[in-house]
């Protein structure tokens, strides 16, 4: 009678989820469909079934066309799957930043010089063949995008599970449905559809947790000279890989191979004006994944970029998940996750270049100095330029854009309306002021990716809130430079308030991850009194510290860190090679207070670098203390 009941109660539990689901379903179809008073537009209408597996390409590029002319139309793919090739799709020009330039690039859907557009994805399955651009939105304004998930049945990022380990070799299993592969002159080559490419990095993640491997990162899980590994194909998708291999990963983890160029978006979106994307899940893309460029206004709500759940990956897209470049307005990001990325969350950047040469007549030719970003039309009549000059990343002057004229990809020549100001010369850096962003970062989940989990370097107001991070290096990095990267962007006024940084934070090194709150923008040659960043406020925030960093700062005026909670985790081992709570370099005005400590935190001690006592304020601080 018991058991009777047991199997009644958990049936009721199944119905209960199903009808739970089933009403979740038609909330969104109700939705949907309270918008019918708008001009509809239904892709079925065009000649495409979905879960035909037929490409979706060109029937959705007929729909988008019926959509011009109309006010405030509405593209609804009714609830199914739709399979999208690059064949008879659009081919574009596009310089996208921080990306392969490999034009003309390949497109699905596009959305070009329309307005008010909402496309309605009814929880559609969109799944993407080759090397395809899933979706541009292009000279565009008041677009929704909405409830439609992005994935490839076979990715352009692989991943094996470690089956055997010896002192000579390492023994994976790969799904070759997904990941076809071939052994190539003894090395492991992935075959897609249309490409082909040789697997050149690894990422470890472990099998329960699904974080990355600790102590890993970018120092790589398999060690140095891991690539003169020899690959043997062992058949049903074994491989060996044989070698000495300096550090092993553990049998039952999964390494996610990587392969392959960054070379299309997820999502596009350039030149356009008040964009909302809700609802969306980014299971995989070619590259980064939704890429922001030129454009103002953009606000993600439940905005997913994971592994998919039903295909059981640990790998996500190839690269960011939210990538801003040049962008004004506010972009707002709520309630969104992120996990599995080969990159980081969420980046948001200017783009510096530098003067090649002064010109007569108020002009200087400019260069894009790094390979990734170039062609872009950089600037417009009448934005704000600021003139920095990069050993010390001080702006010396600004000046006001008269015209901009496109030499090369790599070149162009700005003409100032004023003479410029005195003292710049050839060398120096430029950033746009006119196109920075006010970035707000709320009630989100930041899981284990590669690298970090925010980067910003924006002048607009910052807001990072009542997130949640499980980054495998530092949570937030505040950078800026204009030697390397050439993503500009010093802040002014940030406020991190009220989010959770757990244990697997900073658990792996990457490049700039000095502390789990990393401010470290490349200076050449940095020096008190000349500060780059300011007005920093880190408060109210729960830190779940292993290990001994928690704020590393250079270059700010103006930096708070009160009111927070630190409790000692000792999941991990100890492993940064500093050893102070904070680290203060070239800092001035800063205050420490009201910090609270549960357990043994390591971190206790504040190191002054080139940094004064004075500028440093403890009153009302019970824990962290001045290094002796």
């Amino acid at each position: 009678m018991r058991n009777s009941r047991l199997r009644i109660s958990y049936n009721s539990m199944i119905v209960s989820k199903r009808v739970q689901l089933s009403f979740c379903l038609l909330l969104v179809n109700i939705l949907a469909f309270a918008d019918m008073s708008r001009d509809s537009v239904f892709v079925t209408d065009f000649g495409i079934v979905p879960g035909s597996r037929q490409n979706a390409t060109p029937a959705v590029i007929r729909a988008m066309e019926a959509c011009k002319g109309k006010e405030n139309a509405l593209l609804i793919f009714p609830t199914g799957r739709y399979d999208f090739w690059p064949a008879e799709g659009h081919e574009k020009v596009y310089f996208e930043s921080n990306t392969t330039v490999n034009n003309p690039r390949r497109l699905a859907i596009l959305i070009e010089k329309m307005h008010g557009l909402t496309l309605e994805g009814m929880n559609s399955e969109f799944v993407f063949h080759d090397r395809i651009q899933p979706l541009t939105i292009d000279h565009s304004s008041g677009i929704t995008v909405r409830n439609f998930s992005i994935d490839w049945d076979i990715p352009l990022t692989a991943q094996g599970e470690v089956i055997a380990i010896n002192d000579s070799c390492i023994e994976l299993q790969i799904n070759i449905l997904e990941s076809p592969f071939a052994i190539e002159n003894g090395k492991l080559v992935f075959i897609g559809e249309g490409w082909k490419s040789e697997w050149n990095g690894a990422m470890e993640f472990e099998r329960e947790s699904r974080l990355i491997a600790p102590e890993t990162g970018d120092y790589s899980c398999l060690g140095d000279s891991w690539a003169n590994y020899v690959a043997k194909d062992l058949g049903n998708g074994k491989v060996r890989l044989v070698n000495e291999f300096k550090r092993k990963p553990a049998l039952g983890n999964s390494l996610v191979l990587r392969h392959s160029l960054r070379d299309h978006a997820g999502i596009f979106i350039c030149n356009s004006k008040d964009v909302k994307l809700e609802g969306v899940n980014v299971y995989h893309t070619a590259g980064l994944g939704i890429l922001s460029q030129y454009t103002e206004n953009i606000s993600f709500n439940k905005v997913k970029v994971v592994p998919n759940p039903a295909k059981n990956r640990y790998l996500s897209g190839h690269d960011d998940g939210l990538h801003f470049s040049n962008c004004k307005g506010s972009i707002i990001v709520d309630n969104c996750e992120f996990a599995g990325l080969m990159d980081d969350p969420i980046n948001v950047h200017g783009t510096s270049v530098r003067i090649m040469e002064i010109l007569p007549g108020n002009k200087v030719l400019c260069k894009f100095m790094h390979h990734q970003s170039v062609g872009m039309e950089w600037a417009f009549a009448e934005d704000e330029i600021g003139f920095i000059e990069n050993e010390s990343m001080q702006t010396l002057a600004t000046g006001r854009v008269q015209s901009f004229t496109r030499i090369s990809d790599e070149t162009f020549e700005l003409q100032f309306s004023k003479p410029l100001p005195k003292g710049i010369t050839a060398g120096d850096a430029l950033e746009n002021l006119s196109w920075t962003a006010s970035v707000t970062i709320k009630n989100s989940r930041f899981r284990s990716c590669r690298a970090r989990g925010i980067l910003i370097s924006t002048p607009g107001k910052v807001l990072i809130e009542d997130n949640n991070f499980e980054s495998s290096g530092s949570a937030i990095l505040i950078a800026g430079d204009a030697n390397y990267w050439y993503e500009s962007g010093a802040v002014k006024d940030v406020l991190i308030r009220n989010n959770k940084f757990m244990d697997p934070c900073l658990s792996s090194m990457y490049q700039f991850s000095e502390a789990i709150i990393s401010i470290c923008p490349e200076i050449p040659s940095a020096s008190s009194g000349k500060y780059f960043h300011r007005n920093i406020r880190i408060e109210e925030n729960e830190f779940h510290p292993f290990d001994y960093p928690i704020l590393y700062a250079k270059s700010v005026q103006g930096l708070s860190f009160t009111g927070n909670t630190l409790e000692r985790s000792k999941r991990f081992k100890p492993f940064h090679y500093r050893k102070s709570g904070i680290t203060l370099e070239y800092c001035s005005k800063v205050r420490v207070k009201g910090n609270k400590a549960i357990g043994d935190v390591l971190g206790r001690k504040i190191e002054l670098i080139n940094t004064t006592q004075n500028e440093l304020q403890l009153k009302g601080e019970s824990f962290f203390t001045l290094m002796k």
